[in-house]
């Protein structure tokens, strides 16, 4: 994305704002981290510290995710070689 690039928000949704670049976000969350990793230099203590809470939470979420994809990956490749032994 470059930064002459148009977002278009219907009037019904809410939005979040990065008050430095306009960019429009779904979540608050993501335009905190947003504003952390793109505009790191215009923060101050409060918004560092909401950067790192969104941050860590994030983080969070995808070891999650990682560890449900890996199971996943275990039950479907334990699956396919149950089945490969049976034909």
């Amino acid at each position: 994305m470059t930064d002459t690039d148009d977002y278009h928000v219907p009037a019904t949704e809410s939005m979040y704002e990065c008050p430095s670049c306009g960019r429009p976000f779904a979540r608050e969350e993501w335009r905190t981290l947003h504003r952390g990793l793109e505009h790191a230099s215009e923060l101050d203590d409060a918004d560092v510290e909401q950067f790192r809470e969104a941050y860590r939470s994030e983080d969070s979420e995808l070891r999650l995710f990682r560890l449900k994809a890996l199971a996943a990956l275990v039950v479907l490749y334990f699956v396919l070689l149950m089945i490969y032994a049976v034909v």
